[in-house]
């Protein structure tokens, strides 16, 4: 018995670069898009150069003094803790659906305790650090 190539049925693979194609063209025309909304913008625009335009502009606020400003580091520690607890609260959905099928219930608690006992270490450290109180 001679080998022999099989002939490749072309039908077979047909469908897949189909999706690839749709994907393709679908950020072809993204891109057109924005470059045509940019395009537009630069062209209806009006363009008046004056001084007023070069001014540092807050708030409505006339800008006074020196453009450096210390903006001190507990907003951004209390917006990392929300982010840190917001992240366990998407964890814990999750968890709770998984605890809830067969045969995950013992593993999938004592992960989840392991999980909740590195947040609250790291509570416990940012509260013995005083990072919590507002002054």
């Amino acid at each position: 018995m001679k080998w022999q190539p099989v002939a490749a049925d072309p039908a077979v693979g047909s469908g897949y670069f189909d999706a690839y194609a749709a994907v393709g063209l679908l950020v072809v025309v993204g891109v057109v898009f924005v470059a045509v909304a940019f395009t537009a913008n630069r062209l209806l625009r009006p363009v008046v150069h004056s001084p007023e335009k070069l001014l540092a502009y807050e708030c409505g606020v006339d800008p006074v003094g020196e453009g450096w400003a210390h903006t001190q580091i507990r907003y951004y520690v209390y917006a990392f803790l929300y982010v840190i607890f917001a992240v366990d609260a998407i964890y814990l959905f999750p968890w709770a659906t998984v605890f809830a099928a067969a045969g995950y219930g013992a593993a999938t608690l004592v992960e989840m305790f392991v999980f909740i006992g590195f947040l609250a270490v790291g509570l416990l450290y940012a509260w013995k650090k005083g990072v919590l109180e507002w002054t």
